[in-house]
């Protein structure tokens, strides 16, 4: 009695996967902004009406993107996260910062659409926090545990505290359940992911062209700045 409904459900599974790629290919053509539910229902020979049934509305189907998106970079940055060696710290934190570049690197579209200028008129709703949170919570795990293994090397001098953001540092570490991080490790872990994203931006938007010889090789040496910044002390190698 279950198999047409099985049926069913793995054509509506098989036709949302469609309309996602179609979807996507638009973002390479027009920006995620001229995003049309009637352009991909005519690329997918069905009429408007059809698609309504599995995306009411252009927004639900930019959604369902930028979803799609985070989990797909929060899943590369995972798996490098779990190839890495373990306790090693800055190693971890290098490769997910390496996975996201790639990502990027691999599709810049979507990059664009989830780290990029916010699309007019469309408003992310809470579904989106989840998945946009992934990989910033991956790297705050790796600070977390490098800190709580005392390894976090304090900078030499860091600008003072002022108290509106260490309550806003300190509603942060309670928004994400991170426990016994000091709100100045939470504000170092978040400059030093705004300035990997923008690293990344810069090059993809083509702002670092006939910079330098090797884009990568700036990369990891903003990385590396950054892991100095977080306070993430170098491996050290077996005697």
């Amino acid at each position: 009695m279950g198999a047409p409904g099985t049926a069913r459900a793995r054509a509506r599974a098989e036709l949302t996967r469609e309309i996602l790629a179609v979807a996507r290919r638009q973002l390479a053509t027009v920006g995620a902004g001229q995003l049309s539910l009637r352009a991909v229902a005519r690329e997918l020979e069905m009429v408007p009406s059809g698609l309504y049934r599995y995306f009411a509305s252009r927004d639900d189907l930019l959604t369902a993107l930028i979803i799609e998106s985070y989990d797909a970079v929060g899943d590369r940055a995972e798996r490098a996260r779990a190839e890495a060696v373990e306790n090693d710290h800055r190693g971890q934190w290098r490769a997910v910062c390496d996975s996201v570049r790639g990502w990027a690197v691999t599709y810049p579209q979507e990059f664009a659409l989830i780290y990029g200028s916010p699309v007019p008129g469309y408003q992310a709703p809470a579904d989106t926090v989840a998945p946009g949170g992934r990989v910033y919570l991956l790297l705050l795990d790796i600070v977390g545990a490098s800190s709580h293994a005392g390894q976090l090397i304090p900078p030499r001098t860091e600008p003072p505290l002022r108290t509106t953001l260490a309550e806003d540092a300190t509603a942060l570490l309670s928004t994400f359940h991170v426990s016994g991080l000091p709100p100045a490790v939470l504000l170092r872990a978040m400059t030093a992911w705004t300035q990997i994203l923008g690293a990344i931006s810069q090059e993809l938007f083509g702002h670092l062209d006939l910079a330098f010889r090797d884009n990568a090789e700036f990369f990891g040496y903003t990385v590396e700045l950054m892991a100095d910044v977080v306070g993430l002390p170098p491996r050290r190698e077996a005697p």
